[in-house]
């Protein structure tokens, strides 16, 4: 049998966004995990593992259980249920005729998700709520500083931070790697 970690930042990602959001409540009214589970009319084992997103998306009817069990009304029920929508532990990403560089994204997303640190998750969350991302999220993502300027553009030779105009710029690539067409040689 393997052994949990005791690690309580690997813990922590183990859980799922509803997960997470039940175990707060839990913790802050004081309820354990067994009781609950009692309540809900499942073994402490299942949902255990459904917090950890090792039992797939909760079903309707133990959101519906889990909202009459901690008492919540309005808001907070609809965010437990649009929570337990997006905790599907393996989401599938449809991408077909979204166009190369929807499917290329959803394709890296899926092979390089779990490299990712937490601060960038917060980042693309945030472009995907529409909210502005901090300058210094926005910088890890795209490679620029908290001004905005890339570091590794705008130094010298003589590394003093000052660009030379007359230094020729790469042409900008796709996020496929291809460089555009040269529109002087027609």
């Amino acid at each position: 049998m393997a052994r949990r970690s005791r690690d309580p930042q690997a813990q922590a990602r183990a859980l799922t966004p509803f997960g997470r959001r039940v175990r707060r409540l839990r913790a802050a009214r004081g309820l354990q995990l067994k009781d609950m589970a009692a309540h809900l009319g499942v073994s402490s084992a299942y949902l255990s593992a459904l917090e950890r997103g090792e039992r797939g998306r909760p079903t309707f009817t133990l959101v519906q259980g889990t909202i009459h069990y901690f008492g919540v009304i309005w808001d907070e029920a609809d965010e437990l249920q649009r929570l337990a929508e997006l905790s599907d532990p393996a989401p599938r990403i449809p991408a077909a005729g979204a166009g190369p560089d929807a499917v290329l994204l959803a394709n890296r997303l899926a092979r390089e998700i779990g490299a990712l640190d937490a601060d960038r998750i917060e980042a693309m969350i945030a472009i995907l709520d529409g909210i502005p991302a901090t300058p210094d999220a926005a910088a890890e993502l795209d490679g620029t500083d908290a001004r905005g300027s890339n570091p590794a553009r705008s130094r010298s030779p003589a590394g003093t931070g000052d660009a030379s105009p007359s230094e020729p710029e790469s042409p900008p690539r796709s996020p496929s790697g291809d460089a555009p067409p040269d529109r002087d040689s027609t």
